[in-house]
């Protein structure tokens, strides 16, 4: 396995040099240990997609591609019929991993086209090969144009508070709601950037911040609970936050907390942005009271963090990974296809007109 510091700089999923795995890093052991895994089955790459090993809606999407591409190859001395009936059965599996992440099943059906059109085994292999870079490459342009955008919307110094992780690691380079920073600085502009703890799985503290640190941003860290004094202080000029589903009203689904995150900031009057990839709006989708809401282990509040349980053993916790944010309460959505003001119902149309 070769990884080259530009990978490291560039993303977080990548094909290994002979193509017979997708290596990614192992997003889990971060801030402490850099760790990258190798994923030759689909259990495992399941199990990574699962244990948020691999994380952030484009990066799964992109590790998605190359997942299906690795499996194909395996695959290659099947007959025709039997060959797609086994990879529908493997891409069903993996979509099953995180049904809320809709960049995972957008994935996985670009590469069911393939299988689905052809019928030459070898050819669509080759096809699949291309399409998996296709998405990686894509995503690359995305994040480009995401950043683009968001920076226009900032000054320098300004304050931007973010919640969860949208950095290079969650997707390909640059990033999505933290793209605008990271792009803003290799620029020579700076910015002081508050980033949430976000629980249950500490995102904000663990790949956040280590990001920002790592890239010399301004950032400080501070606790989901602390967002509306932070806010009150004055210390914030916007809110950026991602997205795992955009619905086609305008209602995002992204990490626990993020809806009270876009309640403060309609309090205090400070703009709040969900940035993604135009991949992440599902039109499907009328509005955020479809979007299934993903539940974890409950041991991820009690026990996972701390040398001994935080809570007895018989306490119920409910845990889930996500919530949804009225689109009510959104200034913005930024896209790579530009930046999407309300009325979002009829404005998301346009993006795919």
């Amino acid at each position: 396995m070769i990884v080259t510091n530009e990978d490291r700089m560039s993303g977080s999923v990548h094909l290994n040099i002979d193509e017979n795995c997708v290596v990614i890093l192992d997003q889990t052991k971060l801030p402490n240990h850099v760790e990258y895994l190798e994923l030759d089955d689909r259990q495992k790459m399941y199990e990574a997609i699962k244990a948020l090993a691999v994380r952030g809606a484009p990066a799964i999407g992109i590790c998605a591609g190359y997942g299906i591409y690795i499996l194909a190859k395996q695959k290659r001395e099947l007959d025709y019929e039997t060959f797609k009936k086994a990879l529908h059965v493997d891409g069903e599996y993996l979509i099953s991993s995180r049904p809320t992440a809709v960049n995972l099943s957008w994935a996985i059906h670009r590469m069911f086209r393939i299988i689905d059109e052809n019928n030459d085994v070898d050819k669509i292999i080759e096809l699949m090969r291309e399409e998996a870079l296709n998405i990686h490459n894509e995503d690359i342009e995305m994040c480009y144009k995401v950043s683009e955008y968001g920076l226009s919307l900032i000054r320098p110094g300004d304050g931007i508070l973010t919640h969860c992780n949208t950095g290079p690691m969650a997707t390909s380079k640059y990033g999505t709601a933290i793209g605008p920073v990271l792009l803003g600085k290799e620029r020579g502009l700076n910015f002081r950037v508050y980033a949430d703890e976000t629980r249950p799985l500490l995102q904000g503290a663990r790949l956040t911040s280590y990001e920002l640190q790592k890239a010399g941003v301004d950032v400080t860290l501070i606790c989901d609970n602390m967002a509306s004094l932070v806010m009150k202080n004055g210390w914030v000029q916007a809110c950026f936050v991602g997205c795992d589903r955009i619905a086609a009203n305008g209602d995002v689904a992204n990490k626990i907390g993020t809806s009270g995150v876009a309640i403060l900031a309609k309090h205090y009057g400070i703009p709040i942005y969900s940035c993604g990839p135009t991949s992440t709006i599902d039109m499907n989708c009328p509005s955020g009271e479809e979007i299934r809401i993903e539940e974890r282990d409950p041991e991820e509040i009690k026990t996972m963090w701390y040398k001994e349980p935080m809570a007895l053993k018989e306490v119920k916790c409910y845990n889930p990974a996500f919530d949804v944010t009225d689109h009510e309460l959104l200034t913005a959505i930024i896209t790579d296809k530009g930046i999407v003001y309300p009325p979002f119902d009829v404005n998301l149309k346009k993006l795919f007109e």
